[in-house]
């Protein structure tokens, strides 16, 4: 177990040490640790059970050409084989810039003593972006970019993933691939995609037969970009009503609520507040989610906090 956390710690550690001045990020969200999936390819069939996650997000609420994202994922496991599949179909759009991802996940799953279970991802995959400048406007009347963009970006990404009943870890790299989102040949385009270190934690705490306490943390790292660093803390009352907040790094604080409306339906929606100087031209930020579990086993019918 000391092996398996050392290896995750000393490869977080890289994270730091990338020089790159340009980078492209990826989309994020506030509910991150119900859509583990997204970001770490060997969560897919981690819950024992299907499960079929949708999410929005409208980013910067009255801030024009902000980030508007949308995410369906679906993940199981197959059979007893240890092997776990899933499937993310996003969609993301900035500004005159839209980019459709598809994404596949397999993930083998090796039980490591009486409740620990380590498991190893891959990722392949692509998406598809197109730039519309029609959409935008620059604050010269020189036009530094004429031509439209529609290019197809593969996907190679993999993680490992560790986990027990109460706490779990993972490191990832959603795509390993370093890709130019523009010509670079072109004057101004000049817009590379570098690789994401994502770093996840959580542990929960059982209070009490009806209250249940799990702080999460997710640290992202990119060549030419600040870390990103979420932290939240979740309360799960009688196994039906979440309350939580988070808090990401000089960038916003947010407000998380979730409700079981049936054993295999959970309603999750957070609103986040900015703190950076974006504040002042938007209104804040909404998610919503549904995640809805296909149970094959009566034991797994208590929700589970990740």
């Amino acid at each position: 177990m000391k092996l398996y956390l050392s290896l995750i710690l000393i490869c977080a550690m890289s994270i730091c040490i990338t020089t790159n001045i340009h980078a492209q990020q990826d989309p994020q969200y506030t509910q991150y640790m119900y859509n583990t999936m997204n970001v770490n390819p060997a969560y897919a069939g981690s819950r024992g059970h299907t499960v079929i996650t949708a999410l929005g997000r409208m980013q910067w609420v009255g801030f024009e050409g902000a980030p508007n994202t949308q995410n369906l994922s679906y993940d199981t496991p197959l059979g007893y084989s240890g092997l776990g599949l899933g499937v993310n179909l996003m969609n993301d759009q900035v500004g005159p810039s839209s980019e459709i991802y598809l994404d596949a996940n397999v993930s083998y799953n090796i039980q490591t003593g009486e409740e620990g279970n380590l498991a190893f991802g891959l990722r392949l995959g692509g998406r598809l972006l197109n730039i519309d400048w029609s959409k935008g406007t620059y604050k010269d009347d020189e036009v530094v970019f004429q031509d439209n963009i529609n290019k197809f970006l593969p996907t190679v990404g993999a993680g490992i993933y560790y986990h027990q009943p109460q706490w779990y870890v993972g490191l990832s790299v959603p795509n390993i691939l370093r890709m130019e989102h523009y010509d670079a040949d072109t004057p101004g385009e000049v817009a590379v995609e570098r690789m994401h270190f994502f770093l996840i934690a959580g542990y929960v705490f059982d209070i009490n037969e009806d209250l249940k306490f799990k702080p999460a943390a997710l640290l992202k790292g990119v060549s030419g970009a600040p870390l990103s660093l979420d932290i939240s803390a979740n309360l799960l009352f009688n196994e039906k009503f979440r309350v939580g907040a988070s808090w990401r790094w000089d960038d916003s604080v947010s407000a998380l609520l979730g409700f079981q409306a049936t054993d295999s339906l959970l309603i999750g929606y957070s609103y986040d507040l900015t703190t950076s100087n974006y504040n002042v031209t938007n209104s804040g930020t909404h998610e919503i989610m549904l995640q809805y579990e296909i149970f094959k086993d009566i034991r797994y019918r208590s929700p589970r906090f990740f």
